[in-house]
């Protein structure tokens, strides 16, 4: 007999595999809760009619692997969708020990049994999430003509900066982990690909100990070409967000009620977002809120203001999204387009006060690209990249998004829990 999932019983006979997510013996009944990714389902045990089953009942433990066949029969007193099995066969795949974490343990315990803490239904909704997200996110850019593309993730030279990248050993010389797939993607423009996106893994080697950083994470990354201006990456970007979070919100909004609360009801955001330029955002933090920063910190967001915009986004605009622009030229990457004043045309995007996209129009002139990266002192390590401009190149911009911290922010979790498995400065395993 074929597996059934336990979404999919209905009345009549059926196989159905899982965890024992609950387990009660008493003495002339046995009732066993049966978990599978696709939900749970009663098991009643009628011991005197199975004899055959009670030294496996005396063994059972909680979170033992289990086969049951048997027939199903709507109950109106199970409360998990009104059904319950009355088996026939059963079987133990695998006994479990007694378990080392519980829900309340400390979070680097429970990442010490990562495999174990991501059993708990919070966690499979949260990884339905991100599927959801990212498949959210596809559909979109798909239907836009946008095309995925897989860039190296060992390059030559760094790929942001000539910091917080990982050096490995590559044959007789040494290569670097991407920090992102920027050089790559702007190399798509070059080649006349016009709109692509990937989704993959981004290293950073940060000794970052805050609950938003990692040193390896999920990012997802578009560059489209013919753009006039940075209005048009904001736009695709504002579009694309309202896009997927309504789609997270339709396929799980119930669940993440349900399971976390009403306070982490999803909103889907109305267009366009805010935008306020960031001498303008400093200058209302500090009439409304009193928070003042010397003057040679007003070219880039610290992190408290950031944190505070937040409450401005609420007060000033009733959003949760605020994009920020006019940061110095000093503060962002050499490959941005600055205008005829020098400011950059980029921005980066906060959600409920926190950085989640830096985009902007990039420099396709390869004079002017040049000089930008020969001001950063960085010319002879990005060399390569030029190349990509001498041939032709059109006006295009991009961003990237990071999966985990958009998930850490649905849910208002840390990083750690919101990875499949995280890695940071102090933790290589599991």
């Amino acid at each position: 007999m074929e597996r059934t999932y336990i979404k999919d019983v209905t009345p009549g006979v059926c196989r159905v595999q899982g965890f024992v997510e609950n387990f009660r013996n008493k003495r002339t009944m046995a009732f066993i809760v049966v978990k599978d990714i696709t939900g749970k389902l009663q098991i009643t045990i009628e011991k005197e009619k199975h004899p055959e089953f009670t030294e496996m009942l005396d063994k059972l433990t909680i979170h033992s692997v289990v086969t049951f066949e048997g027939e199903v029969v709507a109950s109106e007193y199970v409360k998990m969708g009104g059904k319950e099995m009355y088996p026939t066969a059963m079987k133990i795949e695998s006994i479990a020990d007694a378990l080392p974490i519980k829900d309340d343990s400390d979070i680097d315990v429970r990442m010490d049994y990562r495999w174990i803490d991501l059993r708990r239904d919070k966690n499979h909704l949260m990884l339905e999430m991100q599927t959801t997200l990212t498949n959210a996110l596809r559909k979109f850019l798909v239907e836009r003509n946008f095309v995925e593309i897989h860039t190296p993730k060992l390059i030559a030279a760094a790929s942001e900066s000539g910091s917080d990248v990982f050096e490995v050993k590559y044959f007789d010389g040494n290569a670097y982990l991407a920090q992102s797939p920027q050089f790559y993607k702007q190399m798509a423009m070059a080649a006349g690909l016009e709109r692509i996106f990937e989704t993959g893994p981004v290293f950073r080697a940060e000794k970052s100990y805050t609950n938003k950083h990692a040193t390896e994470f999920t990012g997802f990354d578009l560059e489209f070409s013919y753009i006039d201006s940075f209005e048009d990456v904001m736009k695709m970007e504002e579009e694309l967000l309202a896009y997927a979070l309504a789609e997270v919100k339709e396929k799980h909004g119930d669940k993440i009620v349900e399971l976390f609360g009403e306070e982490y009801a999803l909103t889907v955001p109305t267009l366009p977002f805010p935008r306020m330029k960031l001498a303008d955002v400093y200058a209302e933090l500090e009439a409304r809120y009193g928070y003042t920063v010397p003057d040679e910190l007003k070219g880039d967001l610290t992190t408290e203001a950031e944190r505070m915009t937040k409450q401005l986004c609420k007060d000033m605009f009733g959003h949760e999204f605020l994009f920020i622009t006019d940061y110095s030229a000093a503060e962002r990457a050499f490959y941005h387009m600055r205008d005829e004043q020098g400011i950059p045309q980029g921005y980066d995007l906060i959600w409920r006060g926190v950085e989640i996209t830096t985009g902007a129009q990039r420099e396709h002139r390869y004079d002017v690209l040049k000089a930008q990266a020969e001001e950063k002192g960085l010319a002879e390590d990005v060399k390569f990249y030029l190349e990509f401009f001498k041939y032709g190149c059109p006006p295009h911009g991009g961003f990237g998004l990071g999966i985990d911290r958009l998930t850490m922010l649905f849910l208002n979790l840390s990083i750690k829990e919101v990875q499949f498995l995280f890695r940071g400065p102090n933790r290589l395993t599991p």
